[in-house]
């Protein structure tokens, strides 16, 4: 496994650029603190004294004091129904256009799972609004942030459309860099979010849709489209930027989050791992590591099934590329399989930061003790 090395400190912006009038350095991420993510489940001796978001001394270090190998896993069956089924009548058609779409139903079980009715839900990184929607019509309260005016625009349409359905719980979404959440939200949403649902872009290699002889492709030739976030020039967009400063921009995207959440609110954020070049990249150990740069606790590690759940089997539900990078894998020799779920990383923000796990956070009962919370 070849994991991502983070780029050294700058004194630029996340990803080499910042908004007007903002000079904060890049949050780094130690190379060590990666590697021991990678090699936690075999790690020996740990170090349990090591604080939440800070650089372990090596790569035998242990995530809060436990293996990263120990959290908690569910499995989540959020493709009982195709994506367009699970979107039919509720977003706008614009919306099939995003290169990166959360599937409705992982962001509704993170919702429900960790919310209550009226509580609020937010999404730095928003896209068409697939979490807002999701939180209104679960009855609960949205806001969320979003680079791009295109699909800050296609998001409110989405939200204005679930408003029309009956559901008219506070939504909102607010256009500009998530790097920047200090300077975005109002103050009334410092300490009050709930729960974070968010997704970090991948890269082409997985997104995008297609057009063949059997769907009208004017040639007979397969061609792709809608996988391109906006300008490939602008840099200031994460989905544009190399790994390493892509890790970076999400570890301070996510330092913001914190300051949004109440003590004790969660971040769910769907990730997964991808090939480039026959290696691995190992992207939701490395979204762990943001969360711990950033002073998250991880608490949970899940699966949230990209296949239908059968009688006797998965049936798998692969978009045209990974079907064809597969096939020529093979071709190649390398037993390959098709992706057939996605890590949903969860991290808490502790209660009480010099008494947490990774496993859960410690608060104390009447008598002084500590009790997981």
């Amino acid at each position: 496994m070849t994991p991502l090395r983070p780029s050294a400190p700058t004194t630029t912006g996340a990803t080499g650029s910042s908004a007007p009038g903002c000079d904060d350095p890049t949050v780094p991420i130690s190379r060590a603190l990666i590697n021991a993510l990678d090699t936690a489940s075999d790690a020996g001796a740990a170090q349990p004294d090591t604080p939440i978001g800070h650089d372990p001394a090596g790569p035998d270090t242990e995530i809060g004091g436990a293996d990263a190998g120990e959290l908690p896993l569910s499995v989540w069956a959020t493709a009982q129904t195709s994506p367009a089924a699970q979107r039919k009548g509720r977003y706008v058609p614009e919306s099939t256009a995003h290169p990166a779409k959360m599937l409705p139903a992982v962001a509704a079980h993170a919702i429900s799972h960790y919310t209550r009715p009226g509580e609020l839900v937010f999404d730095p990184m928003a896209g068409s609004g697939t979490t807002l929607v999701e939180a209104i019509d679960a009855g609960r309260r949205a806001v969320g942030v979003e680079y791009e005016p295109h699909w800050v625009a296609v998001a409110r349409a989405n939200l204005a459309l679930a408003r029309e359905r009956g559901h008219d719980h506070d939504g909102e979404i607010v256009r500009g860099d998530a790097r920047q959440l200090p300077l975005l939200l109002p103050e009334k949403y410092r300490g009050q979010v709930a729960l974070v649902v968010t997704s970090p872009p991948y890269g082409s290699s997985l997104h995008g849709q297609v057009v063949t002889a059997g769907t009208n492709s004017p040639d007979g030739k397969v061609h792709k489209f809608h996988w391109r976030y906006g300008s490939v020039l602008d840099r200031g967009n994460l989905a544009n930027v190399g790994h390493h400063r892509l890790l970076a921009g999400f570890t301070r995207i996510l330092t913001g989050c914190a300051a949004v959440l109440r003590p004790g609110g969660h971040v769910a954020i769907t990730a997964r791992p991808w090939r480039e070049h026959a290696e691995l990249i190992d992207l939701p150990s490395q979204i762990i590591a943001c969360g711990l740069a950033a002073g998250l606790v991880p608490v949970e590690r899940c699966v949230a099934l990209l296949a239908r759940v059968a009688d006797e089997e998965l049936v798998a539900r692969g978009s045209f590329f990974q079907r064809d990078f597969i096939r020529k894998q093979r071709e190649q020799g390398l037993p390959l399989h098709l992706i057939a779920h996605e890590d949903v990383i969860v991290l808490r923000r502790p209660l009480d930061p010099a008494t947490t796990s990774s496993v859960g956070v410690l608060d104390r009962d009447a008598e002084g003790r500590q009790v997981r919370a």
